[in-house]
């Protein structure tokens, strides 16, 4: 197993937006729309509201960095633009419907298991300086061991195999094969 090195924590806050659009099956739309240094003295809360636009702050969030997630710092760094990704869900809060923000993570890994398993991710650009940050780490920590062998499956032959087809074979003869009386007729 890898060895998890981490980095002491960035404490940060995200914010997010709803917005009213023009389409008929969803009248508004939300997204993050900024990350902040941590103002985690205040707590969640409705930033502004009106007609068109929300704002919410959800502060608290840390951001770490682990050896084992090092592939995937790599491809954000590699893409066109390095981004944050943040995973958020629609839950109740104070009796309105509202997108929290569960993670937030540099891992371009880490963000495609999230929406693999059906999870909303949004992604944020990075600043100059958290870009080289994690370009700093990823390139101390990032071993690039090249693609592994393929493991040939067992469907595709091996002693075990030959084994079950030998087997089914004889089982297949004993239906097709007319079964003699007791007298060899």
């Amino acid at each position: 197993m890898m060895e998890k090195n981490t980095t002491l924590p960035l404490t940060l806050s995200i914010i997010m937006q709803r917005r009213s659009i023009n389409n008929r099956w969803q009248p508004f739309q939300w997204k993050p729309i900024e990350i902040l240094p941590d103002m985690s003295d205040a707590g969640v809360r409705l930033l502004m509201a009106d007609e068109h636009e929300q704002r919410w702050i959800f502060p608290g969030f840390a951001v770490q960095l682990f050896t084992d997630e090092t592939p995937g710092y790599f491809l954000n760094l590699s893409s066109e633009m390095p981004c944050w990704f943040v995973m958020w869900r629609i839950e109740e809060i104070n009796g309105a419907e509202v997108a929290v923000p569960k993670t937030i993570s540099l891992s371009y890994d880490e963000a495609a298991r999230q929406v693999d398993g059906g999870e909303q991710v949004d992604t944020l650009p990075l600043s100059a300086e958290v870009a080289a940050w994690l370009a700093e780490y990823t390139q101390q920590h990032f071993r690039y061991e090249g693609k592994k062998p393929r493991k040939r499956p067992s469907f595709e032959g091996g002693e075990g195999v030959q084994k079950m087809a030998d087997a089914e074979k004889s089982s297949v003869a004993r239906l097709v094969a007319p079964e003699k009386d007791r007298h060899g007729r």
